[in-house]
């Protein structure tokens, strides 16, 4: 699904270059669910944004679903982002005055679904993440958990090959954290490729996989006993 070769990464700083990927070498099958870790500075950020189509390798290369991502003009890369790709953001990116039913149903805007095809799909995803009965409310309406799950409907709208989160727990409470890694875990129960950056260690165990970043390189990248966030909601 990911595969990524010797992948490097620098940014001018002034005078000065900061070398922020050191040769990544990295790899994720369809239905996993990885956690990627690290300190500030560790490059996990910058990774996110080359997978994420945001950014691009000085060197080396990235192949998402058996395709090259290298050399895209922004066009190229804003349909490959709604093709392969959904993001779920630590902000939860909602757009304020649209309803929870309008920011689901837009990636299927920009992929020039019909409308009556767009409320439907928006409507199906607010079921899947239990927020059917909000669907008219405004984001300022909604708690922290219920806009994460609006937006990881929105994320999952496009039926993406991948879902990035990017601290997808970071504005949340502890509780609330648990119920929408519940809710993640079921959607990678189903198939779903799953890529997590997070600092937060009992966030990362509930992944199937962990991979740490420290100084632009792996450290470490190893299969873990996932902890199910189902069993800690009630605890």
């Amino acid at each position: 699904m990911i595969k990524i070769k010797d992948l490097h990464k620098s940014y001018q700083m002034g005078k000065n270059s900061l070398h922020v990927l050191k040769g990544i070498n990295f790899e994720v099958s369809e239905g996993e669910m990885v956690a990627i870790m690290g300190s500030s500075g560790s490059g996990k950020s910058t990774l996110l944004n080359i997978l994420g189509i945001l950014d691009e390798p000085d060197d080396g290369t990235y192949t998402l679903n058996h395709t090259l991502i290298e050399n895209l003009n922004e066009k190229v890369a804003a349909k490959y982002r709604n093709k392969f790709l959904g993001f779920v953001f630590q902000s939860f990116n909602l757009i304020n005055y649209k309803s929870a039913l309008e920011n689901v149903a837009m990636p299927l805007y920009y992929q020039r679904v019909s409308r009556s095809t767009r409320i439907e799909k928006a409507l199906h995803y607010l079921k899947k993440v239990g927020l059917a009965d909000w669907a008219s409310h405004l984001p300022n309406e909604l708690s922290g958990g219920q806009k994460q799950r609006v937006a990881i409907a929105r994320a999952l709208a496009s039926d993406p090959k991948v879902l990035l989160a990017d601290e997808p727990t970071g504005a949340l409470d502890s509780k609330t954290s648990y119920e929408v890694m519940n809710l993640i875990q079921q959607i990678n129960d189903e198939g779903k490729t799953i890529l997590i950056v997070t600092h937060e260690e009992d966030i990362a165990r509930m992944c199937k996989r962990i991979v740490n970043l420290k100084d632009g390189v792996i450290i470490s990248d190893s299969k873990v006993k996932q902890v199910r966030a189902k069993s800690i909601e009630h605890v």
